[in-house]
């Protein structure tokens, strides 16, 4: 099993869309570190090198990792029709259920490889600013960016930890989406296009009673900025409903796919 998802991995390291959203997580924490007007936009200064990584989270987490693991997720399926290699891999011992759930797998793992390197540039990035004790916050603790006080490496470290732990959750529902769409479609740029409409067709709905925004997946994606921990986890169950559902549909989808 670690074999073929490692076989899996490979394909997705293959990837156009993945070296460029790997590249543009490497360099967007560099230009949060030496953007000369965060005060004016943001109206923020930043103080420790630990909150670099909080600054280049909130600005990329709802509108370009979505894009970046949607495309990527839909590409997983969408590549082996374009390059003819799905057919063939289906005629092999192993099952149409145990392909799908292989690709499934990498896709719901990609958002933490990205998050990952957006984590460890940010860090990066923000050496210059140090990376000792500080008073104020990260930026995904209590206080956000003013923080309660002093705030310890150790501490810092593990706001950060918590805040690109839950982002990568909520990036999972998307990247099952974006593999359902493409068995449903069989195509990369449908399947990708799809994933995005619906994202912003979610968001259209803010005109709709607070009940029901409260159900969209939408509503959830800033669940990573939580402090309250029953809001938080009411936004994980349904984060985990939305990602199992759009994984079991994308498995029973692909089972009965005319290939």
């Amino acid at each position: 099993m670690l074999t073929l998802v490692w076989l899996e991995y490979r394909k997705l390291f293959g990837f156009r869309s993945t070296w460029l959203a790997v590249m543009v997580c490497v360099v967007l924490p560099w230009i949060w570190s030496y953007a000369p007007r965060l005060v004016e936009v943001y109206n923020l200064t930043l103080v420790s090198g630990w909150q670099v990584p909080a600054l280049a989270l909130v600005t990329s987490a709802q509108f370009l990792l979505p894009i970046f693991v949607a495309v990527t997720a839909a590409e997983l399926v969408g590549s082996e029709i374009s390059l003819g290699t799905l057919a063939p891999l289906i005629l092999r011992p192993v099952s149409r259920a145990k392909l799908i759930l292989l690709k499934l797998i990498v896709a719901l793992t990609f958002p933490l490889v990205l998050l990952g390197v957006l984590l460890l540039a940010s860090l990066l990035a923000g050496l210059r600013l140090g990376l000792g004790e500080f008073a104020g916050g990260t930026g995904l603790g209590p206080g956000a960016w003013v923080g309660q006080g002093l705030l310890t490496p150790a501490g810092a470290l593990l706001e950060l930890l918590r805040g690109y732990g839950l982002a990568a959750l909520t990036l999972m529902p998307i990247a099952a989406l974006a593999l359902l769409f493409s068995v449903i479609y069989l195509n990369t740029s449908a399947a990708a296009l799809a994933t995005i409409a619906t994202l912003l067709l979610m968001r259209l709905l803010i005109v709709f009673p607070q009940g029901f925004q409260n159900l969209l997946l939408t509503s959830h994606l800033d669940a990573y900025l939580q402090q309250n921990t029953a809001v938080m986890q009411q936004s994980l169950t349904l984060l985990v409903i939305y990602t199992v559902g759009f994984g079991l549909l994308a498995m029973f989808t692909f089972e009965r796919k005319d290939l």
